[in-house]
């Protein structure tokens, strides 16, 4: 949504609008690639006129309205896998204090690594059924490993009231079931696991108030989609829904 239009592949090249960020992120993503972790694009160089080119990684992506592969059991595992692996290649690696990461959709609790806040279907690259690469890190920044876990079990799972998931996502998807097969994937501790339900609801609040931030700029791309997924009654909804089958999630996950 934030980039439509202004994304190119080259060859073996992507070039993109470049985050604000793009001087700290670059050396992250270059140090993930030392530690071995291979999930995401490698950085080519920055250009003068404000660009980023990337290392294009081959594969399939979801699109809406989401196909039945990417609602697949050991598909979703598998995002909790390269979740997990990210935060593992991640731990202990410096994250730049200086840079100016972006806020909105951030761990608002903070944190020492760094998220990447947008693990979204569109941003997940797949090969033969397994989710291998994450894509677009524009909103990545400092949080909490379960912070990154809620936001991608927010649109995977997808923790959505029946009625919004209707709009993008096949009908009757077991909602418990597949919250605890993205934490089985990642390898949530029991702490984690009864900590995330809660976490999901302070994430979709987050969510709530990136779109309103976006609609009060004027953002035509958000005003439109807000308008066509039924305003904010449906946010309205949603965040009750959540707060209503709490317990249902938390026992699934420990059971």
């Amino acid at each position: 949504m934030m980039n439509a239009g202004s994304v190119f592949r080259r060859g073996a090249v992507v070039e993109r609008p470049a985050p604000r960020t793009a001087h700290a992120l670059h050396p992250y993503l270059l140090a993930l690639r030392e530690r071995g972790f291979d999930g995401a694009p490698t950085p080519v160089r920055l250009t003068p006129d404000g660009r980023e080119q990337l290392t294009y990684i081959p594969g399939e992506v979801a699109l809406p309205p989401f196909p039945p592969w990417a609602m697949a059991p050991d598909a979703l595992r598998s995002v909790g896998s390269l979740l997990r692996r990210l935060h593992e290649a991640g731990a202990g690696l410096a994250v730049d204090a200086s840079a100016d990461w972006p806020r909105a959709l951030s761990d608002p609790e903070g944190g020492t690594m760094l998220c990447h806040n947008d693990v979204c279907l569109e941003n997940v690259v797949f090969r033969d059924g397994r989710a291998v690469a994450l894509i677009d890190f524009d909103l990545a920044a400092p949080g909490r490993p379960l912070w990154d876990v809620a936001m991608a079990a927010r649109y995977w799972v997808p923790m959505l009231d029946p009625v919004s998931a209707a709009d993008l996502y096949p009908v009757g998807l077991d909602v418990p079931a597949r919250l605890r097969a993205l934490a089985d994937g990642y390898g949530l501790s029991p702490r984690q696991r009864a900590a995330l339900p809660a976490t999901i609801e302070q994430a979709t609040a987050s969510c709530r108030a990136f779109v309103a931030g976006r609609v009060a700029e004027g953002d035509a791309v958000f005003v439109k989609a807000l308008s066509e997924r039924g305003g904010w009654q449906r946010w309205d909804r949603l965040q009750t829904w959540l707060h209503e089958h709490r317990d249902k999630f938390a026992a699934a996950l420990v059971r």
